[in-house]
Protein backbone atom coordinates (compact mmCIF):
# COMPACT_ATOMS: atom_id res chain seq x y z
CA UNK A 1 0.00 0.00 0.00
CA UNK A 2 1.27 3.46 -0.93
CA UNK A 3 2.76 5.29 2.01
CA UNK A 4 3.81 2.14 3.90
CA UNK A 5 7.43 2.06 5.10
CA UNK A 6 9.73 0.07 2.80
CA UNK A 7 10.96 -2.16 5.64
CA UNK A 8 10.93 -2.76 9.41
CA UNK A 9 10.57 0.28 11.63
CA UNK A 10 14.02 1.23 13.02
CA UNK A 11 14.55 1.00 16.75
CA UNK A 12 15.15 4.72 17.00
CA UNK A 13 11.77 5.49 15.41
CA UNK A 14 9.94 3.30 17.88
CA UNK A 15 11.95 4.72 20.72
CA UNK A 16 11.24 8.30 19.66
CA UNK A 17 7.52 7.60 19.59
CA UNK A 18 7.52 6.92 23.32
CA UNK A 19 7.15 10.63 23.99
CA UNK A 20 3.64 10.52 22.49
CA UNK A 21 2.71 6.86 23.12
CA UNK A 22 2.18 4.94 26.35
CA UNK A 23 5.54 3.25 26.73
CA UNK A 24 7.72 1.31 24.30
CA UNK A 25 6.75 -1.92 22.54
CA UNK A 26 8.86 -5.02 23.02
CA UNK A 27 11.68 -5.80 22.30
CA UNK A 28 12.62 -2.10 22.57
CA UNK A 29 11.22 -1.98 26.11
CA UNK A 30 13.37 -4.91 27.22
CA UNK A 31 16.51 -3.49 25.61
CA UNK A 32 15.86 -0.01 27.02
CA UNK A 33 15.48 -1.46 30.50
CA UNK A 34 18.67 -3.48 30.01
CA UNK A 35 20.72 -0.35 29.41
CA UNK A 36 19.17 1.22 32.52
CA UNK A 37 19.96 -1.87 34.57
CA UNK A 38 23.60 -2.08 33.50
CA UNK A 39 24.32 1.64 33.91
CA UNK A 40 22.45 2.09 37.21
CA UNK A 41 24.08 -0.97 38.76
CA UNK A 42 27.54 0.39 37.89
CA UNK A 43 26.70 3.87 39.20
CA UNK A 44 25.29 2.58 42.50
CA UNK A 45 28.04 0.00 43.04
CA UNK A 46 30.82 2.51 42.50
CA UNK A 47 29.49 4.64 45.33
CA UNK A 48 30.60 2.09 47.93
CA UNK A 49 32.38 -0.82 46.28
CA UNK A 50 35.83 0.71 46.83
CA UNK A 51 35.34 0.78 50.62
CA UNK A 52 36.51 -2.83 50.86
CA UNK A 53 39.64 -2.05 48.83
CA UNK A 54 40.71 1.18 50.58
CA UNK A 55 43.52 -0.44 52.65
CA UNK A 56 44.96 -2.13 49.56
CA UNK A 57 44.66 1.05 47.49
CA UNK A 58 46.39 3.09 50.21
CA UNK A 59 49.36 0.69 50.24
CA UNK A 60 49.58 0.53 46.44
CA UNK A 61 49.47 4.32 46.02
CA UNK A 62 51.74 4.89 49.06
CA UNK A 63 49.30 7.20 50.86
CA UNK A 64 48.13 7.49 54.46
CA UNK A 65 44.95 5.56 55.32
CA UNK A 66 43.10 8.74 56.33
CA UNK A 67 43.92 10.30 52.95
CA UNK A 68 42.34 7.37 51.10
CA UNK A 69 38.88 8.47 52.25
CA UNK A 70 38.93 11.07 49.45
CA UNK A 71 38.63 8.20 46.98
CA UNK A 72 35.12 7.71 48.37
CA UNK A 73 34.25 11.32 49.23
CA UNK A 74 35.14 12.76 45.81
CA UNK A 75 32.61 10.48 44.13
CA UNK A 76 29.90 11.02 46.76
CA UNK A 77 30.22 14.81 46.77
CA UNK A 78 30.15 15.04 42.97
CA UNK A 79 27.02 12.91 42.76
CA UNK A 80 25.23 14.76 45.56
CA UNK A 81 25.80 18.32 44.31
CA UNK A 82 24.89 17.53 40.69
CA UNK A 83 21.83 15.26 41.03
CA UNK A 84 19.17 17.99 41.21
CA UNK A 85 20.70 20.29 38.53
CA UNK A 86 20.97 17.36 36.12
CA UNK A 87 17.43 16.18 36.85
CA UNK A 88 16.19 19.73 36.15
CA UNK A 89 18.25 19.77 32.96
CA UNK A 90 16.54 16.53 31.98
CA UNK A 91 13.13 18.19 32.35
CA UNK A 92 14.41 20.94 30.04
CA UNK A 93 16.25 19.14 27.24
CA UNK A 94 14.94 15.58 27.59
CA UNK A 95 16.06 12.77 29.89
CA UNK A 96 17.89 10.84 27.21
CA UNK A 97 20.13 13.86 26.46
CA UNK A 98 21.28 13.84 30.09
CA UNK A 99 21.48 10.08 30.56
CA UNK A 100 23.59 9.20 27.50
CA UNK A 101 26.39 11.80 28.04
CA UNK A 102 26.39 10.85 31.73
CA UNK A 103 26.93 7.20 30.83
CA UNK A 104 29.72 8.08 28.39
CA UNK A 105 31.45 10.30 30.98
CA UNK A 106 31.13 7.60 33.66
CA UNK A 107 32.70 4.99 31.35
CA UNK A 108 35.67 7.20 30.39
CA UNK A 109 36.25 8.22 34.00
CA UNK A 110 36.21 4.56 35.06
CA UNK A 111 39.08 3.91 32.68
CA UNK A 112 40.95 6.91 34.11
CA UNK A 113 40.41 5.56 37.65
CA UNK A 114 41.79 2.16 36.66
CA UNK A 115 44.94 3.76 35.21
CA UNK A 116 45.44 6.33 38.01
CA UNK A 117 49.13 6.61 39.06
CA UNK A 118 48.55 8.77 42.17
CA UNK A 119 45.96 9.88 44.71
CA UNK A 120 45.36 13.38 43.19
CA UNK A 121 44.79 11.83 39.76
CA UNK A 122 42.46 9.19 41.19
CA UNK A 123 40.54 11.78 43.25
CA UNK A 124 39.88 13.95 40.20
CA UNK A 125 38.91 10.90 38.13
CA UNK A 126 36.52 9.77 40.86
CA UNK A 127 34.89 13.23 40.94
CA UNK A 128 34.40 13.10 37.16
CA UNK A 129 33.03 9.58 37.52
CA UNK A 130 30.60 10.94 40.13
CA UNK A 131 29.30 13.60 37.73
CA UNK A 132 28.74 10.86 35.14
CA UNK A 133 26.96 8.68 37.71
CA UNK A 134 24.71 11.63 38.59
CA UNK A 135 23.73 11.91 34.92
CA UNK A 136 22.62 8.28 35.09
CA UNK A 137 20.89 8.33 38.48
CA UNK A 138 19.19 11.73 38.09
CA UNK A 139 16.83 10.61 35.32
CA UNK A 140 16.72 6.80 35.40
CA UNK A 141 13.32 6.59 37.12
CA UNK A 142 12.00 9.39 34.90
CA UNK A 143 12.94 7.33 31.84
CA UNK A 144 11.05 4.33 33.24
CA UNK A 145 7.87 6.39 33.00
CA UNK A 146 8.33 6.58 29.22
CA UNK A 147 9.69 3.05 28.71
CA UNK A 148 6.82 1.20 30.45
CA UNK A 149 3.09 1.78 29.84
CA UNK A 150 1.24 3.44 32.71
CA UNK A 151 -0.54 0.17 33.54
CA UNK A 152 2.87 -1.43 34.19
CA UNK A 153 4.63 1.51 35.86
CA UNK A 154 4.86 -0.39 39.14
CA UNK A 155 6.49 -3.31 37.35
CA UNK A 156 9.06 -1.03 35.71
CA UNK A 157 9.86 0.82 38.92
CA UNK A 158 10.07 -2.54 40.71
CA UNK A 159 12.62 -3.81 38.22
CA UNK A 160 14.78 -0.72 38.75
CA UNK A 161 14.36 -1.09 42.51
CA UNK A 162 15.82 -4.58 42.25
CA UNK A 163 18.89 -3.22 40.49
CA UNK A 164 19.41 -0.35 42.96
CA UNK A 165 18.74 -2.38 46.11
CA UNK A 166 20.83 -5.39 45.10
CA UNK A 167 23.70 -3.18 43.89
CA UNK A 168 23.63 -1.17 47.11
CA UNK A 169 23.35 -4.12 49.50
CA UNK A 170 25.56 -6.44 47.49
CA UNK A 171 28.55 -4.13 47.01
CA UNK A 172 30.69 -5.83 49.73
CA UNK A 173 30.08 -9.23 48.13
CA UNK A 174 30.91 -7.98 44.62
CA UNK A 175 34.06 -6.21 45.84
CA UNK A 176 35.27 -9.28 47.72
CA UNK A 177 34.68 -11.47 44.65
CA UNK A 178 36.67 -9.16 42.34
CA UNK A 179 39.51 -8.62 44.81
CA UNK A 180 39.85 -12.37 45.34
CA UNK A 181 40.97 -12.83 41.72
CA UNK A 182 42.28 -9.39 40.58
CA UNK A 183 43.75 -6.09 41.75
CA UNK A 184 41.69 -3.10 42.92
CA UNK A 185 42.03 -1.50 39.47
CA UNK A 186 39.55 -4.05 38.13
CA UNK A 187 36.87 -2.53 40.34
CA UNK A 188 36.90 0.31 37.80
CA UNK A 189 38.17 -1.44 34.68
CA UNK A 190 35.21 -3.82 34.57
CA UNK A 191 32.96 -0.79 33.97
CA UNK A 192 34.53 -0.03 30.60
CA UNK A 193 33.16 -2.92 28.46
CA UNK A 194 29.87 -2.85 30.33
CA UNK A 195 29.61 0.91 29.80
CA UNK A 196 30.31 0.62 26.07
CA UNK A 197 27.59 -2.02 25.63
CA UNK A 198 25.11 0.05 27.66
CA UNK A 199 25.97 3.18 25.64
CA UNK A 200 25.30 1.41 22.33
CA UNK A 201 21.96 0.14 23.65
CA UNK A 202 21.08 3.57 25.03
CA UNK A 203 21.63 5.33 21.70
CA UNK A 204 19.47 2.77 19.89
CA UNK A 205 16.61 2.17 22.30
CA UNK A 206 16.05 4.93 24.88
CA UNK A 207 13.00 7.10 24.12
CA UNK A 208 12.97 10.78 23.35
CA UNK A 209 10.94 12.57 26.00
CA UNK A 210 9.03 15.89 26.15
CA UNK A 211 11.06 19.04 26.80
CA UNK A 212 10.17 22.25 28.57
CA UNK A 213 11.16 25.87 27.92
CA UNK A 214 12.51 26.46 31.42
CA UNK A 215 16.07 27.73 31.78
CA UNK A 216 18.58 26.58 34.36
CA UNK A 217 18.98 28.99 37.28
CA UNK A 218 22.72 29.07 37.98
CA UNK A 219 22.31 30.86 41.32
CA UNK A 220 20.12 27.95 42.43
CA UNK A 221 22.74 25.51 41.12
CA UNK A 222 25.39 27.18 43.29
CA UNK A 223 23.14 27.22 46.37
CA UNK A 224 22.32 23.55 45.76
CA UNK A 225 26.01 22.66 45.62
CA UNK A 226 26.79 24.57 48.82
CA UNK A 227 23.81 23.14 50.71
CA UNK A 228 24.27 19.48 49.87
CA UNK A 229 28.07 19.62 49.74
CA UNK A 230 28.32 21.10 53.24
CA UNK A 231 25.60 18.75 54.53
CA UNK A 232 27.44 15.63 53.33
CA UNK A 233 30.79 17.03 54.55
CA UNK A 234 29.33 17.79 57.99
CA UNK A 235 27.67 14.41 58.40
CA UNK A 236 30.85 12.70 57.20
CA UNK A 237 32.89 14.81 59.63
CA UNK A 238 30.80 13.60 62.57
CA UNK A 239 31.26 10.04 61.43
CA UNK A 240 35.00 10.33 60.76
CA UNK A 241 35.69 11.86 64.20
CA UNK A 242 37.11 15.07 62.76
CA UNK A 243 37.08 18.21 64.89
CA UNK A 244 33.56 18.41 66.31
CA UNK A 245 33.38 22.20 65.94
CA UNK A 246 34.32 22.06 62.24
CA UNK A 247 31.66 19.45 61.50
CA UNK A 248 28.98 21.40 63.38
CA UNK A 249 30.05 24.58 61.55
CA UNK A 250 29.61 22.81 58.21
CA UNK A 251 26.11 21.65 59.21
CA UNK A 252 25.13 25.17 60.35
CA UNK A 253 26.43 26.62 57.07
CA UNK A 254 24.50 23.94 55.16
CA UNK A 255 21.32 24.95 57.01
CA UNK A 256 21.90 28.64 56.23
CA UNK A 257 22.54 28.08 52.52
CA UNK A 258 19.64 25.61 52.48
CA UNK A 259 17.28 28.26 53.82
CA UNK A 260 18.37 30.67 51.06
CA UNK A 261 18.03 27.86 48.52
CA UNK A 262 14.48 26.99 49.56
CA UNK A 263 13.43 30.65 49.71
CA UNK A 264 14.64 31.18 46.15
CA UNK A 265 12.81 28.07 44.93
CA UNK A 266 9.45 29.06 46.43
CA UNK A 267 8.92 31.76 43.85
CA UNK A 268 9.67 29.58 40.81
CA UNK A 269 7.13 27.67 38.73
CA UNK A 270 9.50 24.73 38.08
CA UNK A 271 12.13 24.97 40.84
CA UNK A 272 15.49 23.22 40.85
CA UNK A 273 14.71 21.87 44.32
CA UNK A 274 11.26 20.35 43.79
CA UNK A 275 9.52 22.25 46.62
CA UNK A 276 6.37 22.13 44.50
CA UNK A 277 6.45 18.35 44.78
CA UNK A 278 7.37 18.40 48.48
CA UNK A 279 4.16 20.36 49.14
CA UNK A 280 2.31 17.17 48.19
CA UNK A 281 2.00 15.15 51.42
CA UNK A 282 2.19 11.80 49.64
CA UNK A 283 5.44 12.80 47.90
CA UNK A 284 7.03 14.21 51.08
CA UNK A 285 6.09 11.13 53.12
CA UNK A 286 7.40 8.83 50.39
CA UNK A 287 10.73 10.66 50.37
CA UNK A 288 10.97 10.54 54.18
CA UNK A 289 10.35 6.79 54.22
CA UNK A 290 12.97 6.31 51.51
CA UNK A 291 15.59 8.21 53.54
CA UNK A 292 14.74 6.18 56.66
CA UNK A 293 14.92 2.84 54.82
CA UNK A 294 18.31 3.53 53.23
CA UNK A 295 19.71 4.85 56.52
CA UNK A 296 18.60 1.61 58.19
CA UNK A 297 20.07 -0.50 55.41
CA UNK A 298 23.36 1.42 55.48
CA UNK A 299 23.70 0.97 59.25
CA UNK A 300 23.27 -2.80 58.95
CA UNK A 301 25.39 -3.28 55.82
CA UNK A 302 28.34 -1.38 57.37
CA UNK A 303 28.05 -2.96 60.84
CA UNK A 304 27.59 -6.62 59.96
CA UNK A 305 30.86 -7.28 58.06
CA UNK A 306 32.84 -5.97 61.06
CA UNK A 307 30.79 -8.23 63.34
CA UNK A 308 31.30 -11.28 61.13
CA UNK A 309 35.06 -10.79 60.74
CA UNK A 310 36.15 -9.23 64.05
CA UNK A 311 33.74 -10.92 66.48
CA UNK A 312 32.87 -14.21 64.80
CA UNK A 313 36.27 -14.61 63.12
CA UNK A 314 34.86 -15.35 59.64
CA UNK A 315 36.96 -14.79 56.51
CA UNK A 316 36.24 -12.13 53.86
CA UNK A 317 34.81 -14.79 51.55
CA UNK A 318 32.51 -16.23 54.22
CA UNK A 319 31.46 -12.71 55.21
CA UNK A 320 30.50 -12.00 51.61
CA UNK A 321 28.44 -15.20 51.51
CA UNK A 322 26.73 -14.34 54.81
CA UNK A 323 25.73 -10.95 53.41
CA UNK A 324 24.24 -12.53 50.27
CA UNK A 325 20.77 -13.50 51.67
CA UNK A 326 19.83 -9.81 52.01
CA UNK A 327 20.32 -8.73 48.34
CA UNK A 328 19.15 -12.13 47.08
CA UNK A 329 15.84 -11.85 48.97
CA UNK A 330 15.46 -8.27 47.74
CA UNK A 331 15.99 -9.37 44.14
CA UNK A 332 13.33 -12.07 44.49
CA UNK A 333 10.60 -9.93 46.10
CA UNK A 334 11.03 -6.47 44.48
CA UNK A 335 9.55 -7.42 41.04
CA UNK A 336 6.59 -9.08 42.78
CA UNK A 337 5.90 -6.05 44.98
CA UNK A 338 6.20 -3.82 41.90
CA UNK A 339 3.42 -5.74 40.17
CA UNK A 340 1.31 -5.69 43.33
CA UNK A 341 1.76 -1.90 43.51
CA UNK A 342 -0.11 -1.61 40.20
CA UNK A 343 -3.14 -3.31 41.81
CA UNK A 344 -3.11 -2.54 45.54
CA UNK A 345 -2.39 0.48 47.75
CA UNK A 346 1.38 1.11 47.59
CA UNK A 347 1.27 2.87 50.97
CA UNK A 348 0.14 -0.29 52.76
CA UNK A 349 2.51 -2.51 50.79
CA UNK A 350 5.43 -0.23 51.67
CA UNK A 351 4.44 -0.10 55.34
CA UNK A 352 4.25 -3.90 55.50
CA UNK A 353 7.67 -4.18 53.89
CA UNK A 354 9.37 -1.81 56.33
CA UNK A 355 7.65 -3.51 59.28
CA UNK A 356 9.10 -6.85 58.12
CA UNK A 357 12.52 -5.21 57.70
CA UNK A 358 12.32 -3.76 61.21
CA UNK A 359 11.45 -7.18 62.64
CA UNK A 360 14.32 -8.79 60.74
CA UNK A 361 16.81 -6.23 62.06
CA UNK A 362 15.51 -6.71 65.61
CA UNK A 363 15.90 -10.49 65.26
CA UNK A 364 19.50 -10.03 64.06
CA UNK A 365 20.19 -7.67 66.99
CA UNK A 366 18.79 -10.23 69.45
CA UNK A 367 21.10 -12.85 67.95
CA UNK A 368 24.29 -10.78 68.36
CA UNK A 369 26.75 -12.58 70.64
CA UNK A 370 25.45 -16.10 70.08
CA UNK A 371 24.80 -16.29 66.35
CA UNK A 372 24.99 -19.39 64.19
CA UNK A 373 25.02 -19.43 60.41
CA UNK A 374 21.53 -20.87 59.96
CA UNK A 375 19.80 -18.30 62.16
CA UNK A 376 21.70 -15.42 60.53
CA UNK A 377 20.65 -16.50 57.05
CA UNK A 378 16.90 -16.44 57.66
CA UNK A 379 17.05 -13.23 59.70
CA UNK A 380 19.02 -11.38 57.01
CA UNK A 381 16.72 -12.83 54.35
CA UNK A 382 13.75 -11.35 56.23
CA UNK A 383 15.49 -7.95 56.20
CA UNK A 384 16.01 -8.23 52.45
CA UNK A 385 12.44 -9.33 51.83
CA UNK A 386 11.08 -6.37 53.76
CA UNK A 387 13.46 -3.92 52.08
CA UNK A 388 12.59 -5.17 48.59
CA UNK A 389 8.86 -5.29 49.32
CA UNK A 390 8.98 -1.62 50.35
CA UNK A 391 11.19 -0.13 47.63
CA UNK A 392 9.10 -0.85 44.54
CA UNK A 393 5.75 0.53 45.83
CA UNK A 394 7.52 3.52 47.39
CA UNK A 395 9.37 4.45 44.20
CA UNK A 396 6.15 4.04 42.25
CA UNK A 397 4.47 6.57 44.55
CA UNK A 398 7.38 9.00 44.23
CA UNK A 399 7.42 9.00 40.44
CA UNK A 400 3.67 8.48 39.98
CA UNK A 401 2.67 11.37 42.26
CA UNK A 402 4.64 13.87 40.15
CA UNK A 403 3.32 15.36 36.89
CA UNK A 404 4.97 13.83 33.80
CA UNK A 405 6.86 17.06 33.04
CA UNK A 406 8.33 17.00 36.59
CA UNK A 407 9.50 13.37 36.40
CA UNK A 408 13.12 14.49 36.30
CA UNK A 409 12.79 16.51 39.50
CA UNK A 410 11.08 13.58 41.23
CA UNK A 411 13.77 11.14 40.09
CA UNK A 412 16.58 13.46 41.18
CA UNK A 413 15.09 13.98 44.63
CA UNK A 414 14.52 10.24 45.03
CA UNK A 415 18.20 9.54 44.27
CA UNK A 416 19.30 12.41 46.55
CA UNK A 417 17.17 10.96 49.35
CA UNK A 418 18.89 7.59 48.96
CA UNK A 419 22.34 9.17 49.19
CA UNK A 420 21.38 11.28 52.21
CA UNK A 421 19.99 8.19 53.95
CA UNK A 422 23.12 6.16 53.22
CA UNK A 423 25.40 8.97 54.39
CA UNK A 424 23.39 9.42 57.59
CA UNK A 425 23.49 5.69 58.32
CA UNK A 426 27.24 5.48 57.71
CA UNK A 427 27.87 8.47 59.98
CA UNK A 428 25.76 6.94 62.77
CA UNK A 429 27.75 3.72 62.44
CA UNK A 430 31.04 5.58 62.74
CA UNK A 431 29.78 7.38 65.86
CA UNK A 432 28.78 4.02 67.38
CA UNK A 433 32.25 2.62 66.66
CA UNK A 434 33.88 5.66 68.24
CA UNK A 435 31.66 5.97 71.34
CA UNK A 436 30.86 2.33 72.18
CA UNK A 437 33.19 0.00 70.24
CA UNK A 438 32.25 -3.03 72.34
CA UNK A 439 28.52 -2.68 71.57
CA UNK A 440 28.62 -0.86 68.22
CA UNK A 441 26.99 -3.66 66.21
CA UNK A 442 24.05 -4.08 68.60
CA UNK A 443 23.54 -0.30 68.81
CA UNK A 444 23.60 0.02 65.01
CA UNK A 445 21.14 -2.83 64.47
CA UNK A 446 18.65 -1.55 67.05
CA UNK A 447 18.93 1.96 65.58
CA UNK A 448 18.33 0.51 62.11
CA UNK A 449 15.27 -1.38 63.39
CA UNK A 450 13.94 1.87 64.86
CA UNK A 451 14.46 3.78 61.60
CA UNK A 452 12.68 1.05 59.63
CA UNK A 453 9.77 1.12 62.11
CA UNK A 454 9.55 4.92 61.78
CA UNK A 455 9.46 4.48 58.01
CA UNK A 456 6.68 1.88 58.30
CA UNK A 457 4.55 4.32 60.29
CA UNK A 458 5.22 7.15 57.82
CA UNK A 459 4.40 4.87 54.90
CA UNK A 460 1.07 3.83 56.41
CA UNK A 461 0.10 7.48 56.92
CA UNK A 462 0.11 7.90 53.13
CA UNK A 463 -3.09 5.82 52.95
CA UNK A 464 -4.95 8.82 54.40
Amino acid sequence: MRGDPPGPVPLMTAASDAATHDGLPNPQRLLAFLTLAVAVSMAVLDGSIVNVALPTMARDLAIRPEASIWIVNAFLLAVTVSLLPLSALGDTIGYRRVYTPGLALFTLASLACALAPSLPFLTVARAVQGFGAAGIMSVNIALVRFIYPSSKLGQGVGNVAVVVAVSSAGSPTVAAAILSVASWRWLFLINVPLGVVALILAMRTLPDTPRSKRSLDFVSVALNALTFGLLIAGVDGLGQNREFGVAIGELIAAAAFGALFVRRQLGQAAPLLPVDLLKRPIFALSLATSIASFAAQSLAIVALPFYFEDTLGRSETVTGLLMTPWPLATALIAPISGRLADRFAPALLGGAGLLAMSCGLAFVALDVGHADTGSLIWRLALCGLGFGFFQSPNNRLIIGSAPPNRSGGAAGLQSAGRLIGQSFGTALMAVAFGRAPGHATAIALWAAAGLALFGACASTLRKR
